[in-house]
């Protein structure tokens, strides 16, 4: 079953029972995403490490370690 098929298979069961219909597929996906960074924020803190940039830094780093070309 497909996705889209389990998503009207719900919608109906939700309207037969007078429930509010289920949120569309894809619907919530930015949401999820978010709260993943969210959630990889506070475990760093809580970790005590730092929430925020180690991307950032750690491509500093590297491009700061490179040597540079003489042409």
């Amino acid at each position: 079953m497909s996705i889209t098929q389990q998503y009207l298979l719900d919608t109906y069961r939700a309207r037969k029972l007078g429930e509010p219909d289920p949120p569309a597929p894809g619907a919530e996906d930015w949401q999820v995403v978010r709260e993943v960074g969210d959630h990889r924020q506070l475990r760093a803190v809580l970790a005590g490490r730092p929430a925020h940039g180690r991307i950032r830094q750690a491509l500093g780093r590297w491009l700061h370690l490179r040597p540079r070309s003489t042409c």
